[in-house]
């Protein structure tokens, strides 16, 4: 291989001294770090990260190994629900709180499908659709969650969603 010069030392010198960082970088790294942490609040829902969703847009979500005829039954609403939430007129704070505890007592109740309703928020123009885009992140965090897509226009269209829960255990 021409060009190629051989190493000298193969071996790190560690006897050379760090670089001092100066305050202002330890600063704001501190408060990055500190930041951070906050934006896990609830179940380890993050507010971190969310891709905002237009008013129309359809959410689907599914992991990798449910099976094809299992999601297209529930994109068809062929899976009966058996619980719903509003989410209309909530907060953000108080959004995530109730989504979580729907979700968790729906699994413990023993449900299948779940139908959330998160509005498209068409009456603030301009703005992108906060509870609809933070639905759409947090849904997939939940290990509960085995899918999600938008309803038929019967039971909400994209201002809804519904949710498809595991039934059994996960091997843990």
């Amino acid at each position: 291989m021409r060009g190629v010069k051989p190493l000298e030392q193969n071996k790190a010198d560690l006897s050379q001294s760090k670089k001092k960082l100066n305050k202002e970088v330890l600063a704001l790294r501190r408060e990055a770090a500190e930041n951070e942490s906050t934006a896990l609040i609830e179940d380890g829902l993050s507010d971190g990260q969310v891709l905002p969703v237009k008013p129309g847009d359809s959410l689907a979500f599914h992991l990798p190994d449910l099976p094809q005829r299992t999601l297209q039954s529930l994109k068809k609403g062929q899976i009966a629900w058996q619980e719903g939430l509003d989410l209309h007129g909530y907060t953000l704070e108080s959004a995530r709180t109730e989504l979580s505890r729907f979700v968790r007592d729906g699994r413990s109740q023993g449900y299948r499908c779940l139908l959330l309703v998160h509005g498209k928020a068409y009456n603030r123009e301009g703005e992108t659709p906060s509870i609809k885009s933070h639905v759409n992140t947090w849904l997939k965090q939940m290990p509960e969650v085995l899918a999600f897509v938008s309803a038929l226009p019967a039971d909400g269209g994209t201002g809804a969603v519904y949710i498809l829960l595991r039934t059994k255990a996960r091997n843990q």
